[in-house]
């Protein structure tokens, strides 16, 4: 059996809250200090030893995993995250357990540590490099390739203070990619430059996960997380609440979203309109298998009289593309005027064979007639999708049946006809 790449043991980093680390002082005044507030310095001391204001931000993390595994951490913002990847690449120590790391490991936690603004990109290349942990023989056989990843060229032997804040961060990120650790820690690396380069970035995660190295993946990008995770590790509180297959974890991820505000939304206030949860009403949780019919069901609560309303049901993929746009009009529902009070609404599709991924399906209502707000959005359903992907980036995959035969003419093959 392989020896794990990461393994945590009960991993715990407890924070100070609100204290004050006052400006710098020489070491005289720091002596004097201590021999004028004895008493002072006896209450910091004890504040030291734990017993003032405090927070976990991690508590008791444990965990193992194995090389060549991609994991996706994932949580709400404060959950402990980044502390917990600060913790493993040992930028932070705990405040108690351990973690036990076996290889190489590099991370992309703050993109940019290091630059020096007076340095060109050249020399901030090498520089930050060596800091990484490249040697400067390693450095300059990587150095085309994450100049020509930063598109920098033109400027890479202009001073970064000149750069743009774009520019400035992706010559970072580049630097960082190219390093080639047994272990990655990834953290929120979506928020550096364009749409076009957010890609980039992903394809090279992508690419290093290919390679059996060991990933992190930090990202409130579900979709992403889903396209390159094959576990999560699910924090709340700085606590594991789940650590399992990436589907799961997804489920489990918006569950604790959702939990968190969640209200009774079978009870509106006297002329309220709006929608209740949307549910799948054939699954316990939100992951489908490709080949799964779906059955969606909410709750609609009219709170005026109206003239009649537009019903719409739209289902997006992670890239906000429109996958499906359906429509009903109220008479098609009902032959009176839908009057004021609460509805169930149902819908049923049937398999639509999509790319496995993460969708999001939500329903809106157009209103006629005066004295109401013309438009309701209900709240979002976040369906996982799992199965086989084509690897085209196809929107549908659906599970079909091929022949290949040769054709028949008058009982003669047509290919021996050809060749005589």
């Amino acid at each position: 059996m392989s020896v794990p790449a990461l393994v945590a043991d009960r991993l715990s980093k407890q924070y100070r809250i609100g204290a004050d680390r006052g400006g710098y002082r020489t070491f005289r005044e720091t002596l004097e200090n201590l021999a004028r507030h004895p008493l002072r310095r006896a209450r910091l001391a004890f504040q030291k030893d734990g017993k003032g204001p405090h927070i976990w931000a991690i508590e008791d993390v444990s965990f193992s995993i194995q090389q060549g595994e991609v994991i996706g951490v994932i949580g709400r913002n404060g959950a402990g995250k980044s502390t917990l990847l600060k913790v493993l690449s040992r930028i932070t120590e705990p405040s108690r357990g351990y973690a036990e790391i076996n290889g190489r490991i590099g991370s992309l936690l703050e993109v940019g540590t290091g630059f020096h603004p007076e340095l060109t990109g050249r020399e901030n290349i090498f520089l930050n490099g060596a800091i990484l942990g490249m040697s400067r023989a390693e450095i300059r056989s990587r150095f085309d390739a994450i100049v020509e990843f930063a598109e920098v060229q033109k400027f890479i032997d202009t001073a970064v203070k000149h750069y743009s804040s774009g520019m400035y961060l992706r010559l970072a990120f580049a630097i960082a990619a190219h390093l080639e650790p047994e272990i990655l820690l990834v953290d929120e690396v979506l928020a550096v430059g364009d749409v076009s380069f957010q890609k980039r970035c992903l394809g090279k995660i992508g690419e290093v996960a290919h390679q059996g190295r060991t990933v992190l993946f930090v990202s409130h990008n579900m979709g992403a997380v889903r396209s390159l995770c094959e576990k999560g590790l699910v924090l709340e509180r700085g606590r594991v609440v789940e650590f399992g297959p990436i589907g799961k974890a997804i489920e489990t991820y918006y569950r604790l979203s959702e939990a968190s505000r969640k209200h009774d939304a079978t009870r509106f206030s006297a002329g309220e309109t709006g929608f209740g949860p949307v549910r799948l009403a054939n699954y316990e949780g939100s992951t489908i298998d490709q080949g799964d019919p779906l059955q969606i069901t909410t709750t609609l609560n009219i709170g005026q009289e109206t003239g009649g309303f537009i019903l719409l049901c739209v289902l997006e993929d992670m890239h906000q593309r429109t996958i499906c746009h359906l429509r009903i009009d109220s008479p098609e529902l009902s032959e009176r005027t839908p009057t004021p009070g609460l509805y169930e609404i149902g819908l049923k599709l049937p398999a639509l064979w999509l790319e496995p991924g993460l969708y999001t399906l939500y329903f809106k209502i157009l209103f006629s007639g005066q004295g109401m707000q013309h438009r309701y959005l209900s709240d979002i359903l976040y369906i996982d999708v799992g199965g086989a992907s084509s690897g085209w980036g196809a929107a549908l995959t659906p599970r079909t049946e091929w022949t290949f035969s040769p054709a028949l003419s008058n009982g003669i093959l047509v290919a021996d006809q050809e060749l005589a």
